[in-house]
């Protein structure tokens, strides 16, 4: 794009940014705010809470000298040293049980998984120690710890490191689970997690890392934080209700974007917390427009849709549905590493629009 065209959109507030497939998408945000990729509002997020309370430290593989794997940490070691920031030796489950044992005498860790692939040789520290101590010891034991990094596909790099665990870790009483999806949601999660007196698993998205999102002048402040427990309605809509977390909310707006072409206004709910689930926002959404897609990146058996549809068969919003609810999610096998299966073994927009179809009964 020429020079002209770069300062007519600045003058009409409209901001260009790359997808993950490099294409551009526009997006017209408020005169203050500004643009920031999710990368660098978790770090915020990490240098704000390290330098509000000096009981918080970040510990996790190449977190320090190397500015992390995903730069997340970048100048954090420099910045707070060898103490708050520390490097581990690739051990998941020693680095995870300090962190627990740190938590428990009372500082305030933030755990970093290289990717929640890895999580799983250290399950027994998040689960049955992290989880499970506030309720064995009646109350006076706290856990404040944070699991954080990136949950779900990446690109080409199979069935060991690419699976979402949102299902798991919000299966089990005794944690928080955050999925964010937007700069926002990242920066606001994570501070309120650090914060929280009990075990949070924060499940980021590493294709998110790089996109970039606008960020108003609230979320600028080192008090932001974005309440657990709280949805979004990232679009509002009147036809149909679409509810997605992390990366599958882009989905359900380039669906959203897709129908509005035909005259359906869908609705599109931000789960941001899996644990707890913002049950009111969902129903009261369905009550209005009478029919729901669930969109996730997970496995579809025992999913997080799964559990979404399970609470509006039981509550009152099941008798203002005029379909069935459907289900959109990754495929029910391992990861391939050819890109053409991984391809198809991912939800994408097209999908939702398929399954809007089908609700609405449109051909």
């Amino acid at each position: 794009m020429n020079i002209a065209g770069k300062k007519l959109l600045k003058s009409l507030n409209i901001v260009l940014f790359k997808n993950a497939k490099n294409q551009f998408h526009a997006s017209v945000v408020a005169p203050s705010s500004v643009q920031m990729t999710v990368r660098d509002a978790l770090n915020s997020a990490l240098d704000e809470e390290l330098a509000r309370d000096e009981k918080v430290f970040l510990i996790g593989e190449e977190v320090a000298k190397y500015d992390g794997a995903y730069k997340v940490s970048r100048g954090l070691y420099s910045k707070y040293g060898e103490t708050r920031v520390i490097d581990t030796p690739i051990t998941e489950m020693g680095f995870a049980g300090i962190a627990v044992g740190a938590a428990m005498a009372g500082l305030k860790p933030v755990c970093e998984f290289m990717t929640f692939n890895f999580s799983m040789q250290a399950i027994d520290h998040v689960v049955n120690s992290a989880a499970k101590t506030f309720y064995m010891s009646a109350g006076a034991v706290n856990v404040p710890i944070v699991f954080r990094g990136p949950n779900g596909s990446a690109l080409g790099v199979a069935a060991q490191h690419s699976q979402c665990f949102a299902a798991w870790y919000a299966h089990v009483p005794g944690l928080k689970v955050l999925s964010p999806y937007s700069s926002e949601d990242a920066k606001g999660l994570l501070k309120a997690a650090i914060r929280d007196p009990n075990p949070v698993v924060v499940l980021e998205n590493e294709i998110m890392y790089n996109l970039t999102f606008p960020m108003s002048e609230e979320a600028m402040s080192s008090d932001f934080v974005v309440p657990i427990g709280k949805a979004k309605i990232e679009r509002v809509g009147k036809d149909i209700t679409l509810i997605a977390h992390s990366r599958a909310v882009q989905f359900c707006l380039e669906a959203a974007a897709e129908m509005e072409k035909i005259g359906v206004d869908c609705e599109v709910i931000n789960l941001r917390s899996l644990r707890p689930l913002d049950e009111e926002t969902i129903i009261n959404s369905i009550k209005k427009t009478h029919h729901c897609v669930t969109c996730e990146q997970g496995w579809p058996q025992y999913g997080v849709g799964a559990e979404i549809i399970a609470k509006i068969m039981e509550s009152e919003a099941f008798n203002y549905l005029d379909a069935p609810i459907y289900r959109v999610s990754g495929a029910d096998v391992p990861m391939a590493y050819a890109k053409t299966l991984e391809t198809a073994s991912l939800p994408a927009a097209h999908n939702v629009v398929k399954s809007i179809k089908k609700s609405l009964n449109i051909n």
